[in-house]
């Protein structure tokens, strides 16, 4: 496992110290689990991005036949 060092205010660092404590965790774990769940969120954002893309590509749909009105799509005459 690698080492990270952050600079942080001394107060914002002696609060987050209180509140892990008070939940039972650490900063360390807590930013450790944060970076994780950064890193993961990225990979699922990216892997849906590139999954949408690729249908697209392979996709035989076009345009045939007449082209629909923005007036005629949104008519609500029943």
């Amino acid at each position: 496992m690698a080492n990270l060092t952050i600079a942080v205010d001394g107060e914002t660092l002696r609060k987050a110290r209180l509140r892990a404590m008070r939940e039972g965790s650490t900063v360390n774990k807590l930013l450790r689990e944060f970076l994780e769940s950064y890193v993961d969120t990225r990979n699922e954002q990216i892997s849906a991005v590139q999954n949408i893309i690729a249908v697209a590509k392979k996709t035989k749909s076009g345009h045939v036949g007449k082209r629909w009105t923005r007036d005629e799509l949104y008519d609500r005459r029943g």
